[in-house]
C-alpha cells in the first residue's frame, strides 16, 4: 500500500518529536537500507527542520548478509561504529529483525556510555494508528511493572501452551526499553514497541518455555507454525524440541558459545505493538526469552556469546514469587 507522503512525514515526526527529542544543533545518525530509504529521508527532514544535523547512512550489505547467515559478524565497520559513538542520536531504520540483533553489538554499549540516544524504527512507518497518549500509557505500565520487580528474586512464568519455568532477576536492575528515548538508555524500536527486561542470572532458570509466538533467528517471518519447547536445567536449553522451526534453532546455536544459556527474560507492555513480526516482544500480555548473549545490553549481565536469539510465549502469566503478586494473568495486565 503506498504511504502518503503526508502520513510518512508525521510519523517521522512522532520520532524525531516524541521519541527522540531531537534539538537545534543536534549531530544525528540515521542508519538505513536499501528498503527504507525513503523512510530515512523522511526522519532527515524533520531533524533538519528541528536544526539538527542529519547524516544517512545505508548499511545494506552489512544488513543483507547478517540476514542471510544469522553467524555473520554484526559488528558495525569502523567508520559507522565512531559515527555512531560521535553522535547525539542514532536512529537505525532497517529490516527490525536485524536491527534487534545489530542492538547487541559493543557500538551499541558504547554510544550508550557517551550519553547517546539510540533507537531502532519499527516497520509500518507512515501508517501507524499511534498517539502520543498511546506512548506514555505503555511508558507508564513498564515503570509500574519496573516498581513492583524493585528487590525481587523470582519470577515465575506460565501460560496454557505448557510453560512453566521459574527465572531468577536477584540482584539485576531492570533495562527500561520504552518508546520515549533518554540519553545513555540501552537501545530499544520505537515507537510502537515498549518492554521491561532482566539479565537472567546465567545459571539459575529452571523448567519449560514454549515459544509459540515469534522465535527470532532462525528465519521465520512471523510466529511459528510448530510451537518450539525449551527443557531448561541450571539455566540452559538442554533439549529443544518441536518441528522444523526446533531443528532449525537446534542448527543455528550448534558450537556457538553462551548460546544456550537464557540471557534474557523479559514482558511487553504495548498495546500497539503488532503480532508476528519482532515488535510482538513488546506487546501487551507476552513474555520473551533469549537464548545467548546478556552482556553487552543488559545490566548485570555474565554471558557473552555471539548469538541473542528471541522467543515469545502468547498469552503468558507473570508471578512474582517473592511476594505471590502477578502482573500479567492469562496475557492480560493485572499489576
Amino acid at each position: 500500500m503506498a504511504v502518503s507522503r503526508k502520513r510518512l512525514r508525521r510519523d517521522a515526526e512522532l520520532i524525531v518529536d516524541v521519541c527522540m527529542s531531537v534539538a537545534k544543533d543536534d549531530v544525528v545518525t540515521i542508519i538505513t537500507d536499501d528498503a527504507h530509504l525513503k523512510e530515512a529521508q523522511a526522519l532527515a527532514a524533520a531533524a533538519l527542520d528541528r536544526g539538527a544535523f542529519p547524516v544517512i547512512m545505508n548499511n545494506e550489505t552489512q544488513v543483507r548478509r547478517g540476514l542471510a547467515d544469522v553467524r555473520f559478524p554484526m559488528a558495525p565497520p569502523r567508520n559507522l561504529h565512531q559515527a555512531m559513538v560521535a553522535s547525539d542520536e542514532v536512529i537505525i531504520i532497517t529490516n527490525l529483525e536485524w536491527a534487534n540483533r545489530f542492538a547487541h553489538v559493543s557500538a551499541v554499549r558504547e554510544t550508550c556510555a557517551a550519553n547517546g540516544k539510540i533507537a531502532s524504527v519499527e516497520e509500518g512507518m507512515g501508517a501507524w494508528d499511534l498517539t502520543e497518549r498511546d506512548i506514555q500509557e505503555a511508558t507508564r505500565r513498564a515503570r509500574d511493572a519496573i516498581a513492583a520487580l524493585q528487590g525481587v528474586s523470582r519470577c515465575r512464568v506460565t501460560a496454557a501452551n505448557g510453560t512453566d519455568v521459574v527465572v531468577s532477576i536477584a540482584g539485576r536492575p531492570a533495562l527500561e526499553v520504552t518508546p520515549i528515548k533518554k540519553r545513555g538508555q540501552m537501545m530499544g524500536p520505537v515507537p510502537l514497541w515498549a518492554e521491561v527486561a532482566f539479565a537472567a542470572v546465567e545459571d539459575q532458570t529452571e523448567g519449560r518455555i514454549v515459544v509459540d509466538g515469534v522465535m527470532l533467528g532462525i528465519g521465520v517471518p512471523g510466529q511459528v507454525a510448530h510451537p518450539i519447547t525449551w527443557t531448561v536445567t541450571g539455566g540452559r536449553a538442554t533439549a529443544i524440541e518441536g518441528g522444523p522451526e526446533a531443528a532449525r534453532l537446534r542448527e543455528v546455536i550448534a558450537g556457538v558459545p553462551g548460546a544456550n544459556v537464557i540471557g534474557e527474560f523479559a514482558f511487553g507492555t504495548s498495546t500497539k505493538s503488532p503480532f508476528g513480526s519482532p515488535s510482538e516482544k513488546g506487546r501487551l500480555g507476552t513474555v520473551h526469552f533469549a537464548l545467548g548473549d546478556n552482556h553487552n545490553a543488559y545490566p548485570g549481565g555474565q554471558n557473552v556469546s555471539t548469538l541473542h536469539l528471541d522467543g515469545v510465549v502468547l498469552n503468558a502469566s507473570l508471578q512474582i514469587l517473592d511476594s505471590g503478586r502477578y502482573i500479567l494473568r492469562d496475557g492480560q495486565w493485572v499489576l
